[in-house]
């Protein structure tokens, strides 16, 4: 039997997204950002910007240059969202309009800003999944920014939802909502690991994600040109509080974050050397360099292959059949 099978027997696995989510706004750097998926593979999402990325007064016709892309044959992978306009906005309408009745079927997902709780995501969902279900997809993914008093007191409501697929720390709107009692250092590092709102925030976010099978994705790096502080970020942000993918603002930020975040060789290969044992003693216990494993690290080792996996980490050729093409049961919602 399939890892998955055996480990999550009748259960949901938890969503498996690649760990960076890459963001552009102006055409140039949308298409420039497709050039480097088609390049690198989809080791890295991509969303395009409606929200930032579209200039007053041309709201329409970005939404329109946004479902092109998205259904454009450059979008190989599949692996394309987009961010609309705040659900309060008299734009959001018109982007799920405009980009879902032509781009439902291609979209990966979309990104839902500046919501105040619970009750914003359900409204939003019903304008969305009655445009998409008009375009022939059923229950579209939904990422949600968490940037808000009143978003980060339902966190775990809008976690919970099964439509939704991950979420997001907005940190510099969240500083922002709290009027200068929390200091501006705190949107960059290393303020915003050390103070405890801010830290409060993330636990709460990544917590609710994991109760719920669903992926925390870490707030951006502003500091565009310092490569070595992105990897830092993305680092502290996986090991010291269990986001497992991270927002990225520039193209030189793709890279660092994804070798971050990833599983190493050496971890990959661990997992896969367990992972075999077991199955060779159909998922019973066994011992691995003196320690005993079971099916609870069992399937801590398979989620680590299968990011692993979606990162292009190379695998040994036994452990890389459970992902051939129509061997692995979806992990999507």
């Amino acid at each position: 039997m399939h890892p998955s099978q055996v480990l999550f027997p009748g259960a949901q696995q938890p969503v498996s997204l690649p760990v960076c989510d890459h963001y552009a706004g102006s055409e140039k750097l949308m298409r420039k950002s497709i050039a480097l998926q088609q390049e690198l593979g989809p080791v890295f999402d991509i969303t395009l910007d409606c929200e930032d990325g579209a200039s007053a007064g041309n709201e329409a016709a970005h939404a329109q240059l946004v479902a092109s892309l998205v259904k454009s044959p450059d979008n190989r992978h599949r692996r394309i969202g987009v961010r609309v306009h705040d659900i309060g906005s008299p734009h959001f309408a018109q982007d799920v309009a405009i980009i879902c009745s032509a781009a439902a079927r291609e979209l990966a997902f979309v990104m839902l800003p500046k919501v105040e709780g619970v009750n914003d995501v359900l409204h939003a969902l019903e304008t969305i999944n009655n445009t998409c279900l008009a375009a022939g997809r059923h229950a579209l993914p939904l990422h949600v920014l968490i940037e808000t008093h009143g978003a980060l007191a339902d966190v775990w409501k809008i976690a919970a939802l099964p439509q939704v697929e991950s979420l997001s720390f907005g940190v510099m709107d969240f500083v922002s909502a709290h009027y200068g009692a929390i200091p501006g250092a705190a949107m960059r590092s290393p303020g915003q690991f050390d103070h405890p709102l801010v830290r409060r925030a993330k636990l709460e976010i990544a917590a609710a994600c994991h109760a719920h099978g669903k992926t925390p994705s870490h707030n951006v790096t502003t500091d565009i040109k310092n490569p070595a502080a992105v990897a830092d970020d993305a680092r502290r942000a996986a090991q010291e509080f269990g986001y497992t993918r991270m927002w990225s603002i520039h193209p030189d930020q793709i890279r660092p974050i994804v070798h971050a975040m990833s599983p190493s060789v050496e971890e990959a290969g661990q997992a896969a050397q367990i992972l075999l044992k077991a199955q060779a003693v159909q998922w019973g216990p066994i011992q691995h360099e003196g320690n005993l494993h079971d099916r609870a690290s069992y399937r801590y080792f398979w989620c680590i292959l299968q990011r692993a996996h979606a990162a292009g980490v190379a695998l040994p050729p036994q452990a890389a059949l459970w992902f051939a093409a129509g061997d692995s049961p979806s992990t999507s919602q």
